[in-house]
């Protein structure tokens, strides 16, 4: 079930996947170890450049080489909605905007490249399908 998925348009570089584990978990997440996974919503911020929908349609795939923290997580869940962003806010500041109302289950995963700490956040078990007020409530 993907909600709200349409193609970005051209000045969005910013991508948020909303991802539901139904049932607790544990998984290998590369390099940064085995960590557990409560049943929920998790959100990944992530970034490209170029090419935008090809990274996301990377990300709806569950059978790949893994490359990318996202892709050892992903097949343990059901992506649920994605919104895009143009540079308004930098892929850090939209991450520090989730983390700030969730919680941080992997340190660092998604964000090797910088100082968060982590771009792969916990939200709990909000109501689903989740609301446009719902995404809304992290940015005020």
């Amino acid at each position: 079930m993907i909600i709200n998925w349409q193609t970005p348009p051209d000045d969005h570089i910013y991508y948020s996947i909303f991802l539901w584990i139904e049932k607790d978990c544990e998984a290998e997440i590369g390099k940064l170890g085995i960590y557990s996974f409560r049943r929920g919503v998790y959100v990944y911020i992530g970034s490209a450049k170029r090419n935008l929908v090809k990274r996301i349609e990377r990300h709806l795939c569950i059978e790949k080489k893994k490359r990318w923290h996202m892709d050892y997580i992903r097949p343990f869940g059901t992506i649920v909605k994605i919104i895009t962003y143009d540079d308004s806010l930098g892929e850090c500041e939209l991450a520090g905007k989730f983390i700030a109302k969730g919680e941080v289950p992997v340190p660092r995963m998604g964000a090797s490249d910088c100082k968060c700490p982590s771009h792969f956040i916990y939200l709990g078990n909000p109501k689903l399908p989740l609301s446009d007020d719902y995404i809304k409530s992290f940015f005020q």
